[in-house]
């Protein structure tokens, strides 16, 4: 039966450890000596409860974003985004960036919502063109577009 216990966290990197209390300071030595290296290990995102995560994400053109959300349904709702369709198609616009798609098309977006069971929109193209307008995204070359930082803005 093991007589020490041991848990600590440097960077990206957790230890937790069971044992004597000899091989446990052994160990624990070993690893205070690689410190500098385990401080880089860059963090993992980790979800929370409301399905959330920290991290950062971009898309084609734009900031850094400030967090990255486990599902589009949970992510309209914090955004406020359920009801104008305008707004709803920016916001999935960005939740699809978050996830990692740098360029989009209608068509992604109208996917997005129908996988996570979200009404549909009317007129995908029409939102698309009321949030170019607003400058909210950029077309770029075959039908695709990305959500500018003044979107990202707009949407918080």
């Amino acid at each position: 039966m093991p007589d020490a216990k041991i848990e600590f966290k440097v960077g990206g990197v957790s230890f937790s450890g069971e044992g004597t209390e000899k091989w446990l300071s052994e160990e624990l030595e070993k690893l205070i000596e690689k410190i500098p290296q385990l401080s880089k290990v860059p963090v993992q995102k980790q979800e929370d409860t409301a399905g959330t995560s920290t991290g950062a994400g971009t898309g084609a053109g734009a900031a850094a974003s400030q967090n990255t959300t486990g599902t589009l349904a949970a992510f309209l709702k914090a955004k406020s985004a359920t009801t104008n369709q305008v707004r709803k198609f920016l916001a999935t616009s960005i939740w699809l960036h978050e996830k990692g798609t740098d360029l989009l098309s209608t068509s992604d977006v109208v996917t997005a919502l129908s996988d996570a069971k979200q009404k549909d929109l009317t007129n995908p193209a029409n939102c698309l063109n009321q949030n170019v307008s607003k400058g909210f995204c950029s077309k770029r070359e075959n039908n695709q577009f990305y959500v500018t930082d003044e979107g990202r803005a707009d949407i918080g």
